[in-house]
């Protein structure tokens, strides 16, 4: 008997020395999001840990700019982290092809996010998903309340007020009325074109329709938004073609502009910089009483390098990260980044849930250009950015523009030759 008790307690002390070694695994994650590092330090990495204490979890990011070829090598040399941050659509449906992404269809926590949002990291036909959706940025215009209350402007929700507003900003001289510049270009494209375009080409209604070819860049929709945004110049500021996006964030942020298009990923940092308070309006509509459509833009997600050799744990961190505990974290951690999961989230930030409250006013679309039709040369995301700065400098007429951007889609994307 003493024999089988020794027995017994040696093979419980093999199978607890067992399961703590499977248990044990540090996973580290690749980013871009380097402005996030305290975050997952402080917060979220220290919530999962509490609840999983055989995994250890270090947060890596690069710097944004360097992140997809900094991505990219690691992942030839076999040197990447077990998990990466996730670019929406191309980016990642790329690196999914090239066999560096696991399949996470199987992943019984995808059932806590919509088809929409499981969108931008899965295949064409949707049969694969590789990413869990983690958070959307919506687009639209904040404004400095203070400069509102001082020059008696109400709020516009049709583009005739919009520019009477813009008209009354700049009449009176104190605040240039609106910060966004040229010279990055980016930004003419995402917190312009995309801004206010779907609005004109009804959101996915308009979007799908380009990708099936039904649609041309060339029809009034599609080109209208230009001609909006030739309008813009004359209430940018002098010296706008020089205006880098921080200097605009900058001219926002100082109080020196009453109005900022923006995407929600401005809040945190000006919550932290500006001293007066913030309110938000939506992409205004033609004509009062149209529906209205947002860009609630499909932005962060996280998957699982193929690669990694703690399969077991990544699986874990990513079914912890589909939960309503996660969302919940980063949603008010880093307000202006909505999460995606089903479960609804109670955010803090009085401007974050100003905007986030546009989904139930408004159709939710995402940036026209990031879904399939920027895979091929010219690539059209980077060629509507020239066209956006063309459109609000007046080089290029609206038309001209859209014929441009068809010929180069045309020239590469078979349904539309």
């Amino acid at each position: 008997m003493k024999r089988n008790v020794l027995s017994l307690a040696l093979m419980s002390t093999a199978l607890v020395a067992s399961g703590a070694y499977a248990q044990d695994a540090t996973l580290t994650i690749e980013s871009w999001r380097n402005d996030d590092l305290a975050l997952w330090q402080d917060k979220i990495i220290p919530a999962f840990e509490a609840a999983n204490p055989g995994i250890k979890v270090v947060f890596s990011p690069s710097a944004p700019a360097e992140y997809n070829a900094v991505l990219n090598s690691k992942l030839e040399a076999g040197s990447a982290g077990d998990l990466i941050t996730c670019r929406p659509f191309d980016a990642s449906l790329a690196l999914f092809e090239a066999g560096h992404l696991t399949d996470l269809t199987d992943l019984d926590a995808m059932s806590n996010f919509s088809d929409v949002a499981k969108s931008a990291w899965q295949t064409d036909d949707s049969s694969a998903s590789f990413c869990v959706p983690m958070a959307s940025v919506i687009h639209g215009f904040i404004y400095n309340k203070d400069a509102f209350n001082e020059l008696g402007i109400e709020v516009p929700a049709t583009e005739a007020e919009f520019f009477a507003a813009l008209d009354k900003i700049k009449e009176d001289g104190t605040y240039i009325p609106m910060a966004m510049g040229t010279n990055d270009q980016w930004e003419a494209a995402t917190m312009g074109y995309n801004n206010i375009g779907p609005n004109y080409w009804k959101g996915e209604e308009g979007r799908q329709a380009l990708i099936k070819g039904e649609q041309k860049l060339t029809d009034p929709q599609w080109v209208a938004p230009y001609a909006t945004l030739a309008k813009w110049a004359d209430y940018l500021g002098d010296g706008y073609e020089a205006q880098t996006y921080p200097d605009s964030q900058n001219l926002f942020t100082l109080g020196r502009a009453a109005i900022y298009p923006a995407g929600s990923w401005e809040i945190a940092g000006f919550n932290t910089q500006a001293d007066f308070e913030m309110g938000a309006f939506k992409p205004p509509v033609q004509n009062a009483g149209d529906t209205c459509y947002i860009s609630d833009h499909t932005d962060i997600g996280i998957g699982l390098n193929a690669a990694s050799e703690n399969q077991e744990a990544a699986r874990t961190f990513l079914a912890w990260v589909a939960s309503p505990e996660f969302a919940s974290i980063f949603g008010n951690a880093v307000p202006g980044f909505f999460p995606l999961s089903n479960t609804p989230v109670e955010l803090e930030d009085p401007l974050a849930k100003e905007i986030v409250g546009w989904r139930d006013e408004c159709e939710s679309t995402i940036r026209s250009t990031y879904q399939i039709l920027s895979r091929g040369t010219p690539n059209l995301e980077n060629e509507t950015w020239g066209a956006s700065v063309a459109a609000i400098k007046g080089t290029e007429a609206p038309e001209d523009l859209g014929q441009e951007l068809q010929n180069g889609l045309a020239s590469w994307y078979a349904p539309h030759q």
